[in-house]
């Protein structure tokens, strides 16, 4: 008896009060039922893109918040420019809003596969991060994983989480922080056209021939020492000899750099204490 009391008894999850996960979506999240078990116990940030006048559903249980594009066009002002629409990388103002010391983000088609396999990137060397399966300390470079300009209006799609992690990975290069990778968590059921898709990809396949090398040259002065003197730093090294490639990048250099106020306004305590200490 005492002994199914005891097996009866679930573990307290990881980082519970620590961690949010951030989901973006246009549809209704019938996919959360299968990751309940995991999910269940955390508070989910529910991004929602496209049509703000549509409903999305959420599975009963769920401790959630749900923003969208009116949301964030109240919250942000003028400011929510840098968001991007009818794009996953809307996902990163569940990054901004979020007060918790980690994220976790995945995206509403994927399902559950577990393997055990990752690896610490070497430093100086660029990797292809994936959104949809993503999980970061936001305290300490949450700052640095904005998912860039994509989308509606713009030249360019679905390389949000390309573009990020290579922002990020020479910041954290520079900070000394680790970096780890490995094989897929999950398994993405894609929802979305492969030709679509494609047509959105085109101009990044196109560039990556000038943003591979870019990001491997980059060097962020000694000088800058928080997250966001960094990414200031990245954002005008971008203008100044991305700028050259494509128009897309002068506004692109300037969404970072809006990123970042509405960062810190959203988040003034992190922004004062980082100035303070003189360190992130």
């Amino acid at each position: 008896m005492a002994m199914a009391a005891e097996s009866s008894v679930k573990p307290t999850p990881l980082l519970k009060d620590e961690l949010d996960i951030v989901i973006p979506t246009i549809r209704n999240l019938d996919f959360l039922e299968m990751w309940r078990p995991f999910f269940e116990p955390y508070h989910l940030i529910i991004v929602q893109d496209g049509d703000p006048s549509k409903t999305i559903k959420v599975p009963e249980g769920f401790d959630y918040e749900l923003y969208n594009r009116n949301d964030i066009n109240r919250i942000l002002g003028p400011k929510a420019s840098c968001i991007s629409f009818k794009d996953s990388a809307c996902r990163c103002f569940g990054y901004m809003v979020s007060k918790k010391k980690y994220i976790f983000t995945i995206d509403d088609d994927c399902f559950r596969w577990y393997v055990d396999a990752v690896l610490t990137v070497p430093k100086g060397t660029l990797f292809p991060m994936c959104g949809m399966n993503l999980a970061f300390n936001r305290e300490l470079i949450g700052p640095a994983m904005y998912f860039g300009l994509m989308g509606d209006g713009q030249p360019i799609g679905r390389y949000d989480d390309m573009w990020a992690g290579w922002c990020m990975k020479v910041i954290c290069d520079h900070m000394g922080w680790g970096v780890k990778t490995g094989l897929p968590y999950i398994w993405h059921s894609k929802a979305s056209n492969p030709f679509v898709n494609l047509k959105k990809e085109y101009s990044g396949i196109y560039w990556q021939e000038e943003l591979i090398p870019f990001f491997q040259s980059l060097r962020i002065p000694k000088e800058c020492t928080t997250v966001q003197q960094c990414y200031l730093e990245l954002s005008e090294q971008v203008k100044t000899k991305l700028g050259k490639v494509d128009p897309y990048f002068l506004k692109l250099a300037d969404a970072m750099i809006t990123w970042i106020e509405a960062w810190d306004e959203l988040n003034p305590s992190a922004h004062s204490a980082k100035l303070t200490s003189g360190s992130a």
